[in-house]
């Protein structure tokens, strides 16, 4: 199985960097992880104008990985869904992007161009946290399918 997860952020060194190495790692059993990190002159460009502009281009800039897979969004907006529903979520796919928007989320019509949207929870958290969380659900819904005792 192919994992994309494609996100608006600054391609930098960070202090996360070693955890979603050891994520990735931990998944690689299951899936191969691509991790895909966006940030234009257009999206800094945009940033400036407002909201509307900042989503547009990063709708745009997500146009080159569409229809790759089975396409899941994050969005604060969308659906809670707990470990065991994740876990359904990833089930029996062959590639599955998930997609994490800018600082002011994602276009509407992206949403609706999803296979699913779903939230990580009420909170809000950095793109970089989002990112961990994401790679540790990924594991731990891994873990579900193969009744690998992580997920107790």
């Amino acid at each position: 199985m192919n994992i994309d997860i494609i996100s608006i952020a600054k391609k930098e060194r960070s202090t996360y960097d070693p955890l979603y190495k050891e994520l990735e790692k931990m998944i690689s059993r299951f899936a191969k992880i691509n991790d895909i990190e966006l940030f234009s002159k257009e999206i800094t460009k945009a940033h400036n104008i407002g909201v509307e502009a900042s989503k547009a281009a990063y709708t745009k800039a997500f146009e080159a990985y569409d229809n790759k897979g089975y396409v899941v969004s994050l969005h604060p907006d969308g659906k809670l869904i707990d470990s065991f529903e994740f876990s359904k979520l990833i089930d029996g796919k062959m590639s599955i992007q998930f997609y994490i928007g800018g600082a002011y989320g994602l276009e509407d019509k992206f949403l609706q161009k999803s296979d699913k949207v779903i939230s990580l929870g009420k909170i809000t958290m950095s793109h970089k946290i989002a990112k961990a969380v994401l790679l540790e659900q990924i594991y731990r819904g891994f873990s579900i399918l193969s009744n690998h005792p992580y997920h107790k």
